[in-house]
């Protein structure tokens, strides 16, 4: 390139190009990375000297596009895609090298190629800032959405217990007096569902966080030995194997005993049931400095994502008629909130749940 002309002409096409990818990234639509990747990539394609043999190659986290041509012996110049100052990836630009070397680039085009991966990793810097604004957005949505829930039923808790009782208590009396054996079983089936529910009432309290605890320092890892052991007979009638995994062995914790036996019992029986015969779950209990963590995962098919925001709401379960109240993991989410911890799930690999139960060291 010896002419002003060739010179001038190759400066256009790199402000042309910047130009292009400003333009991209400005509209880009940040569900649909992979199509402004591929478009910045193309660009830069059209900016180098030998465009007619230029190819591009672009990575980052798990993006990852390339022209039609590129092949992994080309000679390159290359630059890395910083996201929050940590490499995140790389931007490739090559020539064959059966005919070209690196003295065949040009210097202003390494320049060009250091601006188009610095505009690359803003842009992933944008999106990973707006994705972690909706999952804040949605906890708390799910949050003030379970707190209102939580207030709700337990008015409605309170409102039951009397007639439950006066129902229980009459029905109990009339038995101690009437002789008559249809009408004592059929007093006895009142009982029966008058405390059924009188046990969603206090489910219902339990999520409301309306019990009174018994809080006190006890040691954690012989509960959850005896919840796993309880747990045997159904872990053994599906050939399901339970791995345990503890930091510490002698953990304590300021929790009430029962309520925490209710929660792991909920958990590893909910591990169970979603867990298909001969899979593995796995208990592991972590320790930091501030916090105990309590790992639950199975190996079933997963929550699926439309139903991730409603696992702890009252009476939602995805178990059929019959077999769940739909008050299990909201009971646990009640429990939980009233020692101040926090409960969460994700997906475990390559499948299943992973619930993460953490308590805050008091």
């Amino acid at each position: 390139m010896n002419t002003a002309e060739d010179k001038l002409r190759e400066r256009v096409k790199e402000l042309t190009c910047l130009y292009e990818v400003t333009s991209i990234i400005v509209n880009s639509d940040y569900d649909q990375l992979d199509a402004s990747l591929e478009a910045i990539a193309y660009c830069l394609k059209r900016a180098w000297q030998f465009e007619n043999v230029t190819e591009v190659f672009l990575k980052t986290g798990d993006f990852h596009v390339q022209t039609d041509d590129y092949k992994h012996d080309m000679v390159t110049l290359v630059s890395k895609i910083k996201v929050f100052n940590k490499v995140e990836g790389e931007v490739m630009v090559g020539y064959p090298s059966n005919k070209y070397t690196l003295d065949d680039f040009l210097v202003e085009e390494q320049t060009l190629l250091n601006n188009v991966a610095l505009d690359i990793g803003n842009l992933i810097e944008r999106k990973q800032i707006r994705d972690s604004e909706a999952i804040t957005r949605r906890k708390m949505e799910r949050t003030d959405r379970l707190h209102i829930l939580g207030e709700i039923t337990a008015g409605i808790a309170h409102e039951l217990n009397t007639p439950l009782a006066n129902i229980l208590g009459f029905a109990e009396l009339l038995t101690d007096k009437i002789t008559d054996k249809e009408t004592v079983r059929d007093l006895e089936k009142i009982m029966d569902s008058a405390i059924f529910s009188r046990e969603i009432v206090k489910k219902l309290m339990f999520f409301a966080c309306e019990m009174p605890q018994e809080m006190k320092r006890v040691q954690l890892i012989p509960i959850v030995t005896s919840v796993i052991k309880l747990l045997e007979p159904s872990l053994r009638s599906k050939n399901l194997k339970l791995t345990k995994a503890f930091d510490n062995e002698n953990i304590e914790l300021r929790v009430d005993t029962v309520q925490l036996t209710q929660v792991l019992f909920n958990l590893i029986m909910n591990a169970i049931y979603y867990s298909p015969k001969g899979s593995t779950i796995t208990v592991h209990v972590l320790e930091t400095e501030s916090h105990i963590s309590i790992e639950i995962s199975d190996e079933g098919n997963g929550i699926p994502q439309e139903l991730e925001d409603k696992v702890f709401e009252p009476f939602f379960t995805t178990k059929p008629i019959g077999e769940g109240s739909g008050l299990g993991l909201s009971v646990v989410h009640g429990i939980i909130t009233s020692h101040k911890g926090k409960i969460e799930h994700k997906s475990n690999t390559p499948k299943g749940t992973i619930f993460t139960v953490d308590f805050p060291k008091l």
